[in-house]
């Protein structure tokens, strides 16, 4: 018998659960400037790249090979040339076919200034399509 007494009722409980929409909402929007940024700085040197189009895989060019070895000497179809027999045998390609590619095979220790030298050579007597030829790599088993 409780006489003047209101029965009390539980009060509101204190929540034990984190409300994570907030949290969710605030991931997405960092995941979307990431997914933004992300691509512009993959480079920081600005480049004008040029445009080419997919060569036509039933059409095979002419071409001729041009090696440079570590010694920096020429070979034209794998015959060693000097400069001037260079830039004469390739004035006769460009006049017989001014289409030809040159795909020069110069090796890794080869300096720069001899492989722009045989280039120069080849654009002079007229050909312009010059391809460089490389090994791709061998992936590393770990």
């Amino acid at each position: 018998m409780a006489f003047g007494r209101l029965e009390r009722t539980a009060g509101p409980q204190p929540m034990s659960e984190i409300n994570m929409t907030p949290l969710v909402d605030v991931m997405l929007v960092l995941v979307v400037i990431f997914i933004i940024t992300a691509p512009l700085m993959t480079s920081s040197i600005k480049l004008d790249l040029p445009k080419a189009e997919a060569a036509k895989p039933n059409t095979a060019p002419a071409f001729v090979s041009l090696v440079v070895d570590p010694a920096g000497r020429a070979y034209l179809q794998d015959a060693p040339v000097s400069l001037e027999e260079l830039a004469s045998r390739l004035g006769q390609t460009a006049r017989q076919n001014p289409d030809t590619e040159v795909q020069l095979r110069a090796d890794a220790a080869v300096p720069y200034g001899r492989i722009v030298e045989v280039m120069g050579v080849a654009q002079a007597a007229g050909l312009n399509r010059i391809g460089f030829v490389a090994n791709a790599k061998v992936p590393v088993k770990p």
